[in-house]
């Protein structure tokens, strides 16, 4: 199958991604094109437009990191928000739509809102990103501040963290620093793919 792209039709292929030269006006006519479905993702920067179709390993993946969140969450007695899909846009400069996202410390700022002004409201405090095309950079966040971000990428779980401009890969977690994350997660994953999600966060939910 061919990816086509036009003002009337977005066609991927599982696993496919396109960088086109574009505006902000062509992202913004992609993204009406798309509506309410959520595929194919979506990434604008400056001069540049991605589109990427994932494939069935990106969703299972984004689910289970994201189950290992809540369950190391709700063990936590934490409130928190999370959020998926969801895009964050600056006009102009930015567009970008994460796997998972989470309000951690900052949940009572968008208690209630079902819209967000990403010049107004806080980032997401984590931000989860699948990479299995090499879609994915931590540097795309840099324009909204995101403290937190995990990176899937080769079944491994790389942890980047705000440092000034930019992000620095860490090996803990601001919001879980006693946990081994890359480990944990590694595990959790390999028992989502040998049998079920379920399956993953009772183990998960033992050993802890």
């Amino acid at each position: 199958m061919y990816a086509l792209i036009s003002p009337d039709q977005i066609e991927l292929p599982p696993g496919a991604v396109v960088r086109l030269p574009a505006s902000w006006a062509d992202y913004q006519t992609l993204a009406q094109q798309r509506g309410d479905r959520a595929l194919p993702r979506l990434k604008y920067r400056p001069g540049e437009l991605l589109l990427m179709s994932p494939l069935p390993k990106h969703g299972r993946d984004a689910n289970t990191v994201a189950d290992v969140v809540k369950v190391l969450l709700e063990r936590g007695d934490r409130d928190y928000s999370a959020f998926t899909p969801i895009t964050l846009d600056l006009p102009e400069i930015s567009g970008i739509e994460p796997d998972y996202c989470f309000y951690i410390e900052n949940w009572a700022a968008v208690a209630g809102k079902d819209r967000l002004d990403w010049q107004r409201d806080p980032p997401p405090d984590l931000v989860i990103e699948i990479d299995v095309t090499s879609y994915s950079d931590p540097r795309d966040y840099r324009p909204y501040r995101v403290p937190e971000i995990w990176l899937l990428r080769q079944d491994d779980l790389q942890i980047y963290q705000l440092a000034g401009e930019d992000y620095r890969q860490q090996t803990r977690s601001r919001y879980f620093p006693e946990h081994d994350l890359p480990t944990l997660v590694s595990g959790c994953l390999a028992i989502a793919r040998q049998q079920n999600s379920s399956a993953a966060i009772r183990d998960l939910r033992d050993r802890l």
